[in-house]
């Protein structure tokens, strides 16, 4: 029984040591190993968190980018309706001016016809009178050389008429 007792007794210097041991063993793991160890999963958080960052950056760069864009297409559809509707208002603004231009030169054109026309009237009125001026004064001639009977009277009248007719 005297060997099982030493197998269970404390030894007060192995107790030492092993705390001792245990101490160092500590010192030794968090110097070599927990601080190396932090130091890399620091980095590591401090990179992830860069991503994120860069990532949410991006992120509000490409919707203000979208918004922006989106600004631009409703200015440039605005633009757009803009200059269709400038470019209608002139195309109508050149179209009546063209029917103005046209209705101003037709009514020229009547207007110069009618006066033409009224010139030939005239002229073509003149030169009967001038016609039956003739035909009155060689009518007068004739009643004046001689006397005239009733008869005669009519005869002429019928002449003159006739002369009339062909000379229009």
């Amino acid at each position: 029984m005297g060997q099982n007792l030493e197998f269970v007794s404390i030894v007060p210097w192995n107790i030492i040591f092993q705390w001792g041991n245990l101490l160092i063993l500590f010192l030794l793991v968090k110097k070599f190993l927990f601080k190396p160890v932090m130091s890399i999963l620091e980095k590591r958080q401090q990179e992830v968190d860069k991503l994120y960052s860069d990532a949410q950056r991006a992120q509000e760069e490409a919707q203000a980018l979208r918004d922006d864009y989106q600004q631009h297409m409703a200015k440039a559809k605005e633009e757009a309706g803009e200059i269709l509707r400038t470019a209608s208002q002139q195309a109508q603004r050149r179209s009546d001016e063209l029917v103005n231009d046209a209705q101003q030169k037709a009514a020229a054109i009547l207007a110069r016809a009618d006066a033409e026309i009224t010139q030939e009237k005239k002229k073509a009125i003149s030169e009967i009178k001038g016609e039956i001026s003739g035909m009155a004064v060689e009518i007068a001639s004739k009643v004046v050389e001689r006397e005239i009977s009733a008869k005669d009277h009519e005869k002429l009248i019928e002449e003159f008429i006739k002369n009339v007719g062909e000379a229009s």
